[in-house]
C-alpha cells in the first residue's frame, strides 16, 4: 500500500510521519511536493504537521490553494483515505474536505505537551485498532488548534459520529482542564461524513514507538495498513 506524504514549504513533520509510515508493515510512503499538480497512484494521502507558507495570513489558507491540493481534493472526494495532522488538519478544513475551522488557542499561547484523548469512534479505517472509549496519550504542538463549528454543525458531527477524538483527563473525564486550546466540546479530531478523511491536531507519529516514550499513536497507522492492505 502506497502513501503519499504531501510536503509544503514549512512542513516540519513530513519526515517524522514518513519514518512512522515506512516502519508500519505494508505501507510504502513517498513524498509529493506541493507544486505537483499530479502524482503517482496512492492508496493513502497524508498531510503532515508544520507551518505551511502563508500561516501568517491564516493557517492553511494559502497551502489549500497549492497545485497539489486540487488533486488531493479530487482523490479524497473519490474515496482515497486522507489524514491531516496539525497543520495538515488546518489545510483540510481550509480546502473544504473537513467541516469547521481552527482558530488561535484560547490562551493565545503556543502549547507543546502530551495530552490525553478519548477515541470516540473506532469503526473507521483510521481507528479500528483502538477500542471505542479508549484513552490514549499523544503530544500536541500548535498555536492555532482551537476547533470551532457552529451549533448546527456540531449537532451534525455528533449525529453522524464524525468526532474522532476528544481531549480528556487521564481518567477519561471531559473537562476544561484537559482541553489544551479551548476547542469546542473538547474536539481534537474529526472525520468527514463518509469517514474517509480524518483531521486531528495531536501528533500520533510522535508517539509511535516505545523509543519515543510511548506507542499510543501507532494503532492509527496499523489501522490504515490493515484496512488498505
Amino acid at each position: 500500500m502506497k502513501a503519499a506524504v504531501i510536503v509544503f514549504p514549512g512542513s516540519n513533520c513530513d519526515r517524522d510521519v514518513f519514518v512512522t509510515l515506512a516502519k508500519t508493515p505494508g505501507i510504502e510512503p513517498f513524498y509529493v511536493w506541493h507544486k505537483q499538480a499530479d502524482f503517482d497512484k496512492a492508496d493513502l494521502l497524508v498531510l503532515p504537521g508544520g507551518f505551511s507558507f502563508g500561516d501568517y495570513l491564516r493557517c492553511g489558507a494559502m497551502a489549500a490553494q497549492s497545485p497539489v491540493m486540487k488533486e488531493v481534493v479530487k482523490r479524497a472526494k473519490a474515496g482515497v483515505p486522507t489524514v491531516g495532522i496539525c497543520n495538515g488538519f488546518q489545510v483540510l478544513c481550509e480546502s473544504g474536505l473537513l467541516p469547521g475551522v481552527l482558530m488561535r488557542n484560547a490562551n493565545l499561547k503556543f502549547v507543546c505537551r502530551d495530552v490525553h484523548l478519548r477515541v470516540e469512534n473506532s469503526q473507521t479505517v483510521f481507528t479500528s485498532r483502538y477500542e471505542g472509549g479508549e484513552v490514549i496519550r499523544i503530544p500536541v504542538a500548535h498555536h492555532d488548534g482551537n476547533y470551532f463549528i457552529d451549533e448546527a454543525g456540531l449537532k451534525g458531527l455528533q449525529d453522524r459520529d464524525q468526532i474522532a477524538f476528544r481531549y480528556v483527563s487521564a481518567g477519561g473525564a471531559e473537562e476544561p482542564e484537559a482541553n489544551p486550546n479551548g476547542s469546542l466540546a473538547n474536539i481534537a479530531g474529526v472525520f468527514n461524513e463518509e469517514k474517509t478523511v480524518l483531521g486531528l491536531m495531536p501528533h500520533p507519529e510522535r508517539l509511535s514507538d516505545l523509543a519515543l516514550g510511548g506507542a499510543d499513536g501507532q494503532p492509527l497507522f496499523d489501522s490504515l495498513a490493515g484496512a488498505l492492505a
